[in-house]
C-alpha cells in the first residue's frame, strides 16, 4: 500500500483528526463507484455503502460479486471508473497520501518475507511511515503481545504456523495506528481454535477504538463479530444493515435440543414446523419466529422427550445470504 513519510503529510492527517474530533464522519463513506476493467467487465455498477467510526462491520458476496474490487479501490490498489470514496472524510482521489495513512489493510495472502523475523518485519514497515526506530520498537512489543506472538519475536518467520502469520499480517497493519482497518479473509486455512483466538485480537482491536472491515466466507464469523453488514452481488449491494435488523427479517427461527434418554422412533410432529434428529439424543427444530416454544416443550413433553438443553442454530445469516444470492458459495 502507497505511503508518505513527509511532514506535511502527517500534519495533514493530524488536521484532519482535530476536525474529526469535533466532527464525526463515517469511517467509509462510498457513493455511486463504478468500476469496468479494460476488457468490458463491469465489476461495481454504483454501489453505495456507509461504515460507521468504530463499526465492526462485514462485506460479503460470493465469489465475484465485486468485493475484491471495492477493496482494492478503497486502499487504493485499483482505480475506480467513476464515483467517490471518502476515508474519514478524506477523498481518496483528491488527498491520497493522507486518506492511505488512516487506512491499514490485511490481504487474504501472506505478503511478508519469511526470513525476516517478526520484531524486524514490523519495525521495517513502521520505517516506511516515517516512525522512528525508537518509537517502533515500543509499537512492534505492544502489537506482537496483543497477537500472542511476542515469544516469537525473535524467531524465523517462516517457522510461524499459518494461524500465527495471519496474526503477524494483523499486527504489521496496526504499527501505523490506522482509524480504519480492512481484513481480506483473515481466518482463511486456519483451524477454529485459531479462528477464535483470532477473533479474540480483532475484538480487542476493534474496542480499542479502530474501525474494522472484515470481508469472510465463514458466515458464522461475521454474525458473531460484526455489528453491521453490507452483502454484494454481481456488482450491487443487495442488501445492508444491522445485523440483528437483517437477521429479524428471517421468518423461521432454529433451535437445537440435547435430550435425556433415547428419542422415540417416531418423533412428534409440530404444525407449521420441520422436526428432525441428527442423532441419538439431538433434535433439530426449524419453526415460524410467531410459533410460541412453549407448545413445542409441550409436544416433547406429550412424547416424553426430555430436554436438557437447548441452543439456537448459528446459520441464520448463511440463510439470508442465500435467501438474496442464490445458491452460490460466500467468499
Amino acid at each position: 500500500m502507497h505511503c508518505v513519510t513527509n511532514a506535511t503529510g502527517a500534519a495533514h492527517v493530524r488536521a484532519y483528526n482535530l476536525h474529526m474530533t469535533t466532527n464525526p464522519v463515517p469511517a467509509l463513506s462510498i457513493t455511486d463507484l463504478r468500476k469496468t476493467y479494460d476488457n468490458g467487465t463491469t465489476a461495481l455498477k454504483g454501489i453505495d455503502l456507509q461504515v460507521e467510526a468504530g463499526d465492526f462491520f462485514a462485506l460479503l458476496g460470493p465469489n465475484g460479486a465485486g468485493k475484491s474490487t471495492t477493496i482494492g479501490i478503497v486502499s487504493s490498489l485499483v482505480n475506480k471508473s467513476s464515483g467517490s470514496v471518502e476515508v474519514f472524510g478524506v477523498d481518496i482521489a483528491r488527498d491520497r497520501d493522507a486518506a492511505m495513512r488512516l487506512l491499514g489493510l490485511v490481504p487474504q495472502e501472506i505478503n511478508f518475507n519469511l526470513f525476516e523475523k517478526p520484531l524486524d518485519i514490523l519495525c521495517n514497515y513502521a520505517g516506511f511511515y516515517g516512525i522512528e526506530r525508537e518509537a517502533a520498537l515500543v509499537r512492534a512489543e505492544e502489537e506482537l503481545k496483543r497477537a500472542r506472538l511476542w515469544e516469537k519475536a525473535e524467531v524465523m518467520s517462516r517457522t510461524l504456523s499459518g494461524g500465527m502469520k495471519r496474526r503477524l499480517m494483523i499486527a504489521r497493519a496496526m504499527m501505523t495506528r490506522p482509524r480504519l482497518l480492512i481484513l481480506d479473509e483473515p481466518t482463511a486455512g486456519v483451524d477454529i481454535e485459531i479462528r477464535r483466538n483470532m477473533w479474540e485480537t480483532l475484538k480487542d482491536i476493534n474496542e480499542a477504538g479502530t474501525t474494522i472491515i472484515l470481508t469472510t466466507h465463514y458466515l458464522e464469523e461475521a454474525e458473531s463479530l460484526c455489528r453491521n453488514l453490507a452483502i454484494i452481488d454481481n456488482g450491487i449491494i443487495v442488501e445492508q444493515g444491522p445485523m440483528k435488523a437483517l437477521l429479524a427479517k428471517l421468518d423461521v427461527e432454529g433451535f437445537l435440543f440435547d435430550v435425556d434418554g433415547e428419542l422415540p422412533a417416531t418423533l412428534p410432529q409440530i404444525e407449521g414446523a420441520a422436526l428432525l434428529a441428527t442423532d441419538a439424543h439431538t433434535l433439530d427444530l426449524d419453526m415460524p419466529r410467531a410459533m410460541d416454544l412453549n407448545r413445542v416443550f409441550a409436544t416433547f413433553n406429550d412424547a416424553g422427550i426430555r430436554v436438557r438443553s437447548m441452543r439456537t442454530k448459528s446459520n441464520r445469516l448463511e440463510e439470508l445470504f442465500v435467501r438474496l444470492t442464490g445458491d452460490k458459495a460466500a467468499a
